[in-house]
């Protein structure tokens, strides 16, 4: 858990990471974790039954494929929430960097657990 002492520099936690679709706790609000990930390509069709999903990008563009909605568009600077129990696939054409805020415990591919991208929460 961050204290308030601690700045977390979001631009040296995103140098650390070399993989794409792993992500890592660099924060702690409450009952939610604070995650930064790289992306680049298709991630696994997924979702969430008990909680909603935050994405924030930081550097590129993502796309959010989003179960009988629009497609939810994103650039640098932009968020979007996935309600809770709608199926997604978050995309990016080239590398995206993306801040992330989920309840502890959340896996990344939702109820999807044979998936090689399912990764455990670790932090950074």
């Amino acid at each position: 858990m961050a204290k308030p002492d601690v700045v977390v520099r979001l631009a040296d936690k995103l140098a650390k990471i070399d993989e794409h679709w792993t992500p890592y706790v660099v924060g702690q609000l409450n009952d939610l974790y604070i995650k930064v990930v790289k992306v680049e390509g298709e991630f696994v069709w997924h979702e969430h039954a008990d909680t909603d999903e935050f994405f924030l990008v930081i550097s590129g563009a993502l796309t959010i494929e989003l179960e009988g909605m629009d497609d939810a568009e994103l650039e640098a600077g932009d968020f979007f929430v996935v309600p809770q129990g709608v199926r997604h696939r978050p995309v990016a054409e080239e590398e995206c960097e993306l801040l992330l805020l989920e309840p502890a415990g959340t896996p990344n591919t939702g109820e999807v657990t044979y998936s090689e991208l399912a990764s455990p929460e670790q932090w950074l």
